[in-house]
C-alpha cells in the first residue's frame, strides 16, 4: 500500500513477506537488541497482516511491527529505521501506518524510557518499567528435573492457551503454537494435580539466551521453572526481562546474580490491561508484548 499524506512518491509502505521480517530482525540485530534466532516466523505467525515495510525508491529503508490480538488489543514493536535515513520524517510515516492497523484497539508498547515524552504525544501512558537481567546460566547439562516440572508439549495445547490468556492481555494461540514449537527452545511447564501452574520458554539469540515468558503462580514455582530452563544451558549468558512491578521476580533475578543491564517503558494508549503482573516474572518479548 502507498502511504496516505506523504510528500515523497518514492516513498511506500507495504506489508511484510516472511522473509522482509527476517530482514527487520537483522536490523534489529544491528540496533543491539538481540533478537532471538528463530523469531522471524513465530512473530508473522502472531498476525501476518500487523508487520510493515517502507521502501524509499524500491530500497527497503524502515520497518514497524502493529499486530493485533483480536478486536480490543495491540502491540508496536520493532520499529527502526536505518540510520542512513533517520530524519527525513520516514519514522513517522511508518508509525502511522502501524498505529492506523490497530485503530481504537487499547495498544502497547514497550519503548526506550528516553522515548517516553514523544511516545505520550502519540497517546502512550507510562504502565510501568521492564527490566532487563543477564547472568550465567546454573547447572549442568542433564541434571535433574524439580518434581512437577514437566516439557511443555506434556501440556495440552488448549489448557496452556487458557493460562496463557490469563497472563497476557489477549488470546494467542497462533504466537503460542510457533512460538512453544520454536527450534532450539527449551520449554518447561510446572504442574500440580493436573493444573497449569506456570510455564517458561528459553530461546537461543544471537548472544545467549532468553526466557520468556516466565509465568507462574508463585515465586517458588517461577524458581523452579526458571532453574530448569537454565540447567539445559550451563554456562551460556541468559537474558530476563522482568516488570519492575513485580518485586519477586526482581528478587529472583538478582538471588541468582543477574545484573541489570537495559530497561523499556511499558505504555498503553488506554488502561492497562487486567494482568496479574505479580505472575509474571518473565515478558515474552519486548517487540509483541
Amino acid at each position: 500500500m502507498t502511504e496516505t499524506g506523504n510528500t515523497d512518491p518514492a516513498f511506500s509502505i507495504r506489508r511484510m513477506t516472511p522473509g522482509d521480517v527476517e530482514l527487520a530482525l537483522e536490523w534489529a540485530a544491528a540496533e543491539g537488541w538481540n533478537p532471538g534466532r528463530h523469531d522471524a516466523r513465530c512473530f508473522f505467525a502472531a498476525d501476518p497482516q500487523g508487520f510493515f515495510i517502507g521502501e524509499q525508491g524500491g530500497e527497503p529503508v524502515g520497518c514497524v511491527s502493529a499486530v493485533a490480538y483480536g478486536d480490543g488489543f495491540g502491540f508496536i514493536g520493532l520499529y527502526i529505521v536505518k540510520p542512513e535515513f533517520r530524519g527525513k520524517g520516514l519514522g513517522m510515516r511508518l508509525w502511522e501506518a502501524g498505529m492506523a492497523y490497530l485503530g481504537d484497539r487499547n495498544i502497547g508498547l514497550d519503548g526506550v524510557v528516553a522515548q517516553q515524552a514523544n511516545y505520550r504525544r502519540s497517546g502512550f501512558r507510562l504502565a510501568y518499567r521492564n527490566i532487563r537481567f543477564e547472568g550465567t546460566a546454573q547447572g549442568s547439562a542433564g541434571g535433574g528435573v524439580p518434581p512437577g516440572i514437566v516439557e511443555l508439549p506434556a501440556v495440552p495445547f488448549g489448557q496452556l492457551v487458557d493460562y496463557d490468556s490469563l497472563m497476557f492481555s489477549a488470546p494467542r494461540p497462533a504466537f503460542l503454537r510457533a512460538w512453544c514449537d520454536h527450534p532450539g527452545a527449551v520449554a518447561r511447564a510446572a504442574m500440580k494435580d493436573g493444573g497449569l501452574r506456570g510455564y517458561g520458554v528459553l530461546r537461543p539469540c544471537r548472544s545467549g539466551y532468553k526466557i520468556g515468558p516466565l509465568f507462574a503462580d508463585d515465586s517458588a514455582t517461577a524458581a523452579a521453572l526458571h532453574d530448569a530452563l537454565v540447567a539445559a544451558v550451563p554456562g551460556e549468558t541468559v537474558f530476563l526481562d522482568v516488570p519492575e512491578v513485580n518485586a519477586a521476580a526482581v528478587a529472583l533475578a538478582v538471588g541468582r546474580d543477574m545484573k541489570s543491564v537495559f530497561e523499556t517503558a511499558r505504555m498503553y494508549t488506554g488502561e492497562p490491561p487486567r494482568v496479574p503482573v505479580e505472575r509474571v516474572y518473565g515478558v515474552t518479548t519486548f517487540e509483541l508484548g
